[in-house]
């Protein structure tokens, strides 16, 4: 075997490598979903005539230029040029996986190489809850399984809008595909029923892949007692209405009232949900229960009676100078209670009547202050005597003091004036 070095050869060996360095070989990597086409193409940069070939990853040759060797219909021929040889190949299987090789006869020959990586989607996914229907408080696990998959796929959890993490195991089959199991465990809520469970599957194959399940949740009733009538305080010979509302999965079989540490009113009238008793009197005080009832538990709401004095009047003493008007006498305590389900006792005021008795009481005022001030107007006076009349008379000073000094002597001529 002869060889030449670039010394020994001059210049045509010179060109002729400085022409092979310039030719520039390149291919791609190619992921294709099975039972779709792939496209493998040799593309090469300032080609000076070279043969192009492409190879399975068996090293037979599939096309030599233009031409196809290999008896495999599935390739056919996309583009032949000086700088590509494209070809394509359908209905790709996981047989078809592997390295195929782009070839360019030079000296030295050059080589790329394209990967074909086939994608198989997993099937839809199967959702598994153990029991229809759940119990508030009690744990349900849900299971998500995707199978048959090429990678193995991930799996996602979503609970309404929140998104959950689940436990997932995956196993490889014999013939390198791969099963997803994913597990979710919830502890249910009232407030879960209803809400949807969904399975996410991601995987480079395919998108939007999930199921989904609705969640059952059962709860015992919620009660909660509405005031019909009266909408302010309950007072003697009034009437009083009760509606006790329960929501519940199942509904509420049976609905009850009662009254704690003692019997109903014996005039009470109770028809399905509603409680009504009439002419209210202190008697019927306490705190009155309603108790609904379902296949998972029961509930109750209390309502605390307290009966007011009923509203009387009475008219103020009159006087002989000014007549008041009738006012409206009050209970002992102007603050009362609001007899509501479930809350102590809060406090409330009758401001309408509060406000004519403030309104009476400065009338009374106003009338005093007239009355005084006429009695004082009557008995204010002022006083002027004649005790220095000879003073005023004298003809000096000498002789005034000599009459004032005897005006004391004249008793009997000292007058008063009343004004």
């Amino acid at each position: 075997m002869v060889t030449h070095s670039p010394s020994s050869c001059g210049s045509t060996c010179l060109a002729a490598l400085s022409s092979v360095q310039g030719q520039n070989l390149v291919t791609d990597d190619i992921f294709v979903v099975e039972g779709e086409m792939a496209t493998i193409s040799c593309r090469v940069r300032n080609n000076d005539d070279s043969v192009i070939q492409l190879l399975n990853p068996n090293r037979q040759t599939i096309y030599f230029r233009d031409v196809r060797p290999l008896k495999d219909g599935r390739f056919q021929l996309v583009n032949f040029s000086d700088n590509e040889l494209r070809v394509s190949l359908s209905n790709v299987s996981l047989s078809d996986e592997g390295r195929y090789v782009c070839q360019l006869y030079t000296d030295p020959p050059q080589e790329a190489y394209a990967n074909i990586t086939v994608l198989v989607p997993p099937g839809t996914p199967i959702l598994d809850q153990p029991e229809d229907m759940v119990s508030e408080g009690n744990e349900t696990e849900l299971t998500c399984t995707a199978m048959g998959s090429k990678p193995a796929a991930s799996i996602r959890w979503l609970k309404g809008d929140e998104e959950l993490q689940g436990e997932s195991v995956m196993e490889q089959t014999y013939d390198h595909m791969f099963t997803v199991t994913s597990r979710l465990s919830l502890t249910v809520t009232r407030e879960d029923d209803g809400v949807p469970v969904i399975c996410i599957v991601d995987h480079p194959a395919v998108k939007d892949l999930q199921a989904q399940i609705v969640l059952e949740v059962q709860y015992k009733p919620e009660v909660k007692i509405i005031v019909e009538f009266p909408e302010g305080l309950t007072r003697e010979g009034e009437n009083l209405e009760l509606t006790c509302r329960a929501k519940g999965k199942p509904e509420p079989q049976q609905i009850n009232w009662v009254k704690l540490d003692d019997d109903v009113p014996p005039n009470a009238v109770i028809t399905g949900t509603d409680l009504l008793i009439e002419n209210l009197n202190k008697s019927y005080n306490g705190t009155y229960r309603c108790v609904a009832a379902n296949s998972v538990g029961e509930s109750y709401d209390d309502y605390i009676l307290y009966v007011y004095d009923a509203l009387t009047t009475t008219s103020l003493p009159t006087t002989t100078s000014t007549i008041l008007p009738e006012i409206v006498t009050l209970p002992a305590s102007l603050v009362f209670s609001d007899s509501r389900a479930g809350e102590g006792v809060p406090q409330k005021m009758d401001h309408a009547v509060v406000g004519g008795v403030v309104a009476v009481v400065v009338f009374a005022m106003l009338c005093l202050l007239i009355v005084l001030g006429r009695y004082f107007a009557r008995h204010k006076g002022t006083y002027f005597t004649h005790e220095a009349k000879g003073a005023d008379d004298a003809a000096d000073a000498d002789t005034a003091i000599i009459n004032a000094e005897g005006g004391h002597n004249n008793s009997d001529e000292k007058k008063e004036y009343y004004i």
